[in-house]
């Protein structure tokens, strides 16, 4: 019989999140979405790995710049068909999935009309992170805006006290 003791620990240490990233990768991202923000414009990323029922799990990470190299040109966000391509050629390559993406704000992490009417990935079940002040440090998971997409256009907001049953960063992701 074969069994983790990672995954027994994990879950009891965190059984109901439902996005899991190391704290390594997540402080990573926060300073990577800082630098290519210059703590001027919003930046953004999809966060890749696996999804395994309601688990995500994130292990990689794909800058939305890198994929279109003027995404930040007007100061927000914005993806066009032919980075998509190249993400879901990203994901074929990697053997992962997108399971959430991440773009920050200059102020708080609530959704903007455009946030709430061009989501990212418009699947059901898709998961947009919003990371305040421009991703500067230290940021606090509990700041993070953490909304899941319903389709035709409406969103669950799993921010405030819902968040720390949502999104982990501990020792055990």
């Amino acid at each position: 019989m074969t069994f983790s003791i990672r995954a027994i620990i994990r879950a009891f240490a965190a059984p109901r999140h439902r996005i899991h990233c190391s704290p390594k990768l997540w402080n990573e991202i926060l300073s990577e979405l800082d630098r290519r923000g210059e703590r001027r414009h919003e930046a953004g990323a999809f966060l890749l790995g696996t999804i395994t029922g309601k688990r995500r799990n994130i292990v990689d990470v794909v800058y939305y710049d890198d994929l279109d190299a003027s995404a930040y040109e007007s100061g927000v966000c914005i993806l066009y068909g032919d980075a998509f391509s190249r993400l879901w050629a990203v994901c074929r390559e990697r053997g992962l999935t997108v399971v959430a993406d991440v773009h920050t704000h200059p102020g708080g992490a609530g959704q903007s009309w455009s946030d709430k009417t061009n989501p990212m990935v418009a699947r059901a079940g898709h998961v947009a992170l919003i990371v305040p002040n421009f991703s500067q440090t230290p940021i606090k998971i509990s700041e993070l805006g953490i909304y899941q997409y319903c389709g035709d256009h409406q969103w669950t907001d799993n921010s405030g006290g819902r968040r720390s049953r949502f999104f982990y960063t501990g020792m055990w992701s």
